[in-house]
C-alpha cells in the first residue's frame, strides 16, 4: 500500500472529526521516531492490540516501542462504536460446528477473559463503562433463534446474563417498531472507545512502553532463521528488534503479504446527534448499547451528554462517500422516523478488518513476528486481549495466541489482487437481503 493511500481519508497526524475526538480526554503529542534505537519489540499500530501488548510486555520487564502511523488510537480503536460485547464473532453453535464443543468453550472462556480485561482496564485506566447491550430482531426466526442461544449459553456454558425479550420486552429498552424481539446481555457493555484506547497508552507509558506517533512503518525485513532480530524504518528513524508484532488491522497494507490475503480492509460509518435531552428516552430507555440482525448491521448507543451515536452502512474501498451523514441517516430515520428534524453534529468513517469466516486471523508471518487482525467489528475486547496473548507468547506464559492461531483461516478468494471485487458482489447481494426482508 502507498503512503497516500493509507491517508487516503484523513489529514496526517490529525484525528478525524467525529464526537470522540472532541469529548477525548487530554494526551500529550508523542514524538516521532528519530534516529535508530533497539527495543525487545517493536510494535506497529497504537490501538487496542498494539497498546494491550505494549502494557502487558512493559509490565513483563520487556522494553518496547510502539510505531503509530498517526495518534494514538486514529484507527478503527477511536472510531468504532464502543460495544465490549461476550463471546466470539461467531455464535458458540457455529464454533461447535467449526471446531468441536472443546475447542469452542475454550473459545467463548477466552472472549469472556476478553471482557472481562476490556472492563478492568478501563477501570484501572478511570475510563466509564456502562452495562447492557439489546439485539434487535427483525423477523420472527430470528427471535427464535436469539432466544435459543440465549438458552444454550446459560445451559451449556453456565453463562447467565441473557434475557430473551419479545416484543414488548424489546420497545420497552428500544422504542421503535422496526423491530419484533431480541434480547439484552446485561454482561456486555459499552464504552468511549477513544478515551479507553488513551486509558491504555496512558498505563503502558506508566509501565515503561515508548510510543511513538506519525510514525508510519516504511519498509520491514526479518532474520531468515529463528532469534535472529527484525529491523523496522520509518521515514526518520530505524528500530532493530527482537520481536515485531503487527497490530495494524485495517491499515496493514503491503508489510506483509501472507496477513494481507486473509484480511480485507472495510469501511464502516457513524454519525452522531445534538444532545437529544428528554428525547433520549425515545431512543433508550436505559444506557444500553444495541445492535440489530441485518448484514450490514445497525448499531447505536447513548453518549453521555445524551446524543445518539448510530453507525450503519459499509463499503469496501479506502475512499470513504462524499455524504456520510446522508449514507447513515437512512437506516437511522428507518429505525427512529420521529428524529427527522434532529441536526446531526458529526459524521466520520473509519477502516476496520474482516476475515472470510469472520474469526480474527492470529498469525507468525516471521519467526520472530506476530500478528493478530481481522476482527470482524468485533474488536474492542478481542482486540484487546490479542495483544495480551501475544505479549503473553512472546513471554512463554500462556499457549492462547497458539489456539487462535489453529483455527482455520482461508484467504480470499484470489489473494489480495481480487478480494475487493468480490468482496463488493457478495456483500450487494446481502445488502440487497436485507433492503428487501428475506
Amino acid at each position: 500500500m502507498s503512503l497516500n493511500l493509507l491517508f487516503a481519508n484523513d489529514t496526517p497526524g490529525d484525528y478525524p472529526h467525529s464526537v470522540y475526538a472532541d469529548t477525548r480526554d487530554p494526551a500529550p503529542d508523542r514524538p516521532a521516531l528519530s534516529g535508530t534505537c533497539h527495543a525487545d519489540v517493536c510494535i506497529i499500530g497504537g490501538g487496542y492490540t498494539g497498546l494491550s501488548a505494549a502494557l502487558h510486555l512493559a509490565r513483563a520487564g520487556r522494553r518496547v516501542r510502539v510505531l503509530e502511523a498517526h495518534r494514538i488510537g486514529f484507527g478503527a480503536s477511536g472510531r468504532n462504536g464502543g460495544q465490549i460485547g461476550s463471546g466470539q464473532r461467531l455464535e458458540v453453535d457455529e464454533l461447535e460446528a467449526m471446531t468441536g464443543k472443546d475447542t469452542a468453550r475454550r473459545l467463548w472462556d477466552m472472549a469472556q477473559e476478553a471482557k472481562s480485561l476490556t472492563f478492568d482496564l478501563a477501570k484501572q485506566a478511570g475510563v466509564p463503562t456502562w452495562r447492557g447491550i439489546a439485539h434487535a430482531a427483525r423477523k420472527p426466526a430470528e427471535v427464535a433463534h436469539a432466544h435459543a442461544m440465549a438458552e444454550r449459553l446459560e445451559r451449556d456454558y453456565g453463562y447467565d446474563q441473557v434475557t430473551a425479550l419479545d416484543r414488548n420486552g424489546l420497545q420497552a429498552l428500544i422504542p421503535s417498531d422496526a423491530y419484533i424481539g431480541g434480547d439484552i446481555d446485561h454482561g456486555a457493555g459499552h464504552v468511549h472507545p477513544l478515551n479507553l484506547c488513551l486509558g491504555l497508552a496512558r498505563l503502558a507509558e506508566q509501565a515503561g512502553a515508548i510510543l511513538h506517533e506519525n510514525s508510519y512503518a516504511t519498509d520491514i525485513s526479518h532474520g531468515a532463521q529463528a532469534g535472529a532480530r527484525s529491523t523496522i524504518k520509518t521515514a526518520s528513524g530505524e528500530i532493530t528488534a527482537d520481536h515485531v508484532i503487527f497490530a495494524a488491522n485495517g491499515y496493514l497494507g503491503n508489510l506483509n503479504q501472507q496477513i494481507a490475503a486473509r484480511v480485507m480492509p472495510i469501511n464502516n460509518f457513524i454519525v452522531a446527534t445534538e444532545p437529544l435531552g428528554d428525547r433520549a428516552d425515545t431512543v433508550l430507555t436505559q444506557m444500553i448499547a444495541a445492535h440489530d440482525t441485518k448484514f450490514v448491521v445497525n448499531y447505536w448507543r447513548l453518549s453521555d451528554d445524551k446524543r445518539l451515536i448510530f453507525g450503519g452502512g459499509e463499503n469496501v474501498s479506502y475512499r470513504f462517500p462524499n455524504d456520510i451523514r446522508a449514507k447513515v441517516r437512512k437506516p437511522m430515520l428507518q429505525i427512529y422516523p420521529q428524529l427527522a428534524d434532529v441536526k446531526l453534529t458529526h459524521a466520520w468513517g473509519g477502516t476496520l478488518a474482516i476475515t472470510v469466516n469472520r474469526m480474527p486471523c492470529f498469525a507468525r508471518p516471521a519467526p520472530n513476528a506476530l500478528s493478530a487482525s481481522g476482527f470482524s467489528g468485533h474488536g474492542v475486547a478481542m482486540a484487546t486481549l490479542a495483544g495480551k496473548l501475544m505479549a503473553q507468547s512472546i513471554c512463554a506464559t500462556d499457549d492462547g495466541f497458539d489456539v487462535m492461531s489453529a483455527l482455520p483461516m482461508p484467504a480470499f478468494p484470489g489473494g489480495t489482487s481480487l478480494r475487493w471485487p468480490l468482496l463488493v458482489a457478495g456483500m450487494s447481494w446481502f445488502s440487497l437481503r436485507d433492503k428487501i426482508g428475506i
